[in-house]
């Protein structure tokens, strides 16, 4: 059976992410990866504490800290997860999330935060715009719509590496989704209920700054990918 690598990309995510990594199922899970950008409030400790392997990512960003822990994942892991370590992915569900991937019906499986799944409050209106709008021009390029841009994934390996992953800041995600749709790899997109984030000060949707700053990175992102293809 396929091993499964889980990278969970933090910065000030101490009051979270110990219960994050206790909610992953260890039957299912191999490998848990850290990848800390430089946090100051103790989390590389708690992740420690919790069984994790950590990763200290000194230079900031989220694609980067994604990146990083991908290439350092076991070799025995054929399936790598990406989640976040603010709590509101639902750590305990991952059997779900790779269950194609180790069907071999799929080689990208992404969690959908429809709303009929995720608690009040969870996501602002605007995130729900952007992963709607987003999703509606990737699929007008490309022939694969996608609902949302959550950071909730599952990706084989190998598919991962073909991918040639550029973006090394918030633009990380959207570029995921536009290649494998581009490539013709086989997408799917699985509803999950989505909780409010456990602890921790969100990193974009908390301040206008972070908003605006994510926001111009992710279309940035899209744009390059949008000119040259995919490239």
């Amino acid at each position: 059976m396929a091993g499964v690598a889980v990278i969970i990309p933090t910065l000030n995510e101490a009051e979270a992410i110990g219960a994050v990594i206790a909610e992953l199922p260890k039957d299912v899970v191999n490998e848990i990866i850290v990848a800390d950008s430089g946090s100051t409030d103790g989390t590389q400790e708690a992740a420690s504490l919790a069984g994790a392997r950590v990763l200290d990512v000194r230079e900031r960003g989220y694609g980067r800290a994604c990146a990083a822990a991908a290439a350092a994942a076991s070799p025995e892991c054929d399936i790598i997860v990406f989640m976040d370590g603010d709590g509101a992915d639902r750590a305990d569900l991952i059997g779900q999330l790779i269950a194609p991937l180790r069907a071999g019906t799929h080689d990208f499986v992404i969690a959908s935060r429809v709303k009929e799944l995720r608690e009040r409050g969870s996501m602002s209106a605007h995130q729900v715009f952007a992963g709607h709008a987003l999703g509606f021009a990737i699929g007008y390029l490309t022939g694969v719509h996608y609902t949302d841009m959550c950071a909730y994934r599952a990706i084989r390996r190998a598919a991962l590496e073909r991918l040639a992953m550029r973006e090394m800041t918030y633009g990380w995600n959207i570029e995921m989704q536009f290649k494998v749709a581009r490539l013709g790899m086989s997408v799917l997109e699985l509803p999950l209920p989505y909780r409010c984030r456990a602890g921790g000060a969100p990193k974009v949707a908390g301040s206008l700054r972070g908003t605006v700053r994510a926001s111009w990175r992710i279309l940035a992102a899209f744009t390059r990918l949008a000119f040259t293809g995919g490239a």
